[in-house]
């Protein structure tokens, strides 16, 4: 970060991405860290690990704009990382995603304008784009609430709004790395959706660093994307067999879950055509065009033809190799290599 704010939020910050954030943070010297989420057990689990005053706890709800408003008064800046993010149970309960992933996130982006904080970034998914299921819909729609709040506050305000959006974070709580694994361990078949299907894959120290990349670089409204490798999930599966010494244990092919993708999406063509190329990232700029239908007759993009989508199709794909390199790159899995070793003996 290009520089030290006194008092940071993370919401949902008992998470996969919030405790690595807090622990970033907290090695950077940064005074006040507070953290809202709504599980008290997790929290205390937290505080018993980490063991630092610098942390502070609030229990509450992005639901529950109250709470919201007395976790963000006084804070430079706010990640919003709250959201419910399992696409099965969120296709089943749907009108929970709405409240936690819209109206929880309006609730965030009102509060942090109402605070002046300097600083919002809000995470998104690569299920955003093109969605087909009830998380992707909720999260796209978190991406036009935080636009919408930026075009309506304007260049000159004290608080920048923007997005960051990634596709899968290796190893996080709930994904299918740890699932693979405790499944070769416990002498389970590994279980998957569709062997050819394509996911990005990132690091989750990744995946903090384009949070800051956001927080240091962002202009009103802007999106930012890491460009990321990915690979085919039975790929994934073989690169996991191989690193624990069982390139012969059985897969069971279980047939595709409730709205999956044979691969996810992270910027639409036309999202690329108002980008700017960062290098390792996209900045996408905000569409700052008001109301005023005259335009949408005179004006537009022609370059948005020649391009296309940016997916886990089309991305760097990564060898078996290669993805047994990315995944000892993570300590959870170097851990989970060391340990399953110990137990072979």
């Amino acid at each position: 970060m290009s520089y030290i704010p006194n008092s940071v939020l993370i919401t949902g910050g008992t998470g996969s991405f919030g405790k690595t954030m807090l622990k970033q943070l907290l090695n950077a010297g940064v005074p006040e860290i507070r953290i809202l989420s709504r599980d008290e057990e997790k929290q205390d689990a937290l505080r018993n690990d980490l063991r630092d005053g610098r942390i502070k706890y609030h229990i509450g709800d992005v639901r529950d704009r109250e709470s919201v408003d007395r976790a963000i008064k006084g804070a430079d800046c706010v990640f919003h990382a709250a959201a419910l993010k399992q696409v099965p149970s969120c296709e089943f309960f749907p009108m929970q995603a709405v409240q936690t992933n819209i109206v929880g996130s309006e609730n965030v982006v009102r509060a942090a304008i109402a605070a002046e904080v300097k600083s919002l970034v809000c995470l998104s998914t690569d299920k955003a784009v093109f969605p087909v299921n009830a998380m992707g819909m909720s999260k796209a729609m978190m991406e036009k609430i935080a636009q919408a709040g930026a075009r309506e506050i304007g260049n000159d305000a004290k608080t920048t709004i923007s997005c960051v959006r990634y596709g899968n974070v290796m190893y996080s709580r709930g994904s299918a790395i740890p699932l693979f694994i405790k499944q070769v361990k416990s002498g389970k078949p590994i279980t998957v959706t569709e062997p050819t299907m394509t996911r990005f894959l990132m690091p989750l120290r990744d995946s903090v660093a384009l949070v800051q990349y956001a927080f240091d670089k962002a202009n009103q409204g802007d999106l930012f994307i890491k460009k990321a490798p990915a690979s085919t999930i039975i790929d994934l599966v073989q690169a996991i067999k191989e690193l624990l010494d069982a390139p012969d244990h059985p897969v069971e092919v279980i047939g595709w879950r409730h709205a999956e993708k044979l691969y996810e999406t992270l910027a639409s063509a036309q999202e690329l055509a108002k980008s700017e190329d960062m290098g390792e990232y996209y900045r996408i700029h905000m569409d700052n065009r008001d109301l005023n239908y005259k335009p949408y007759f005179e004006e537009g993009d022609k370059s948005t033809a020649t391009l296309e989508d940016y997916h886990s199709h089309n991305t760097q794909q990564l060898t078996v190799p290669e993805v047994k390199d990315l995944l000892m790159s993570l300590p959870e899995v170097q851990v989970e290599v060391a340990e399953h070793k110990i137990d072979g003996k």
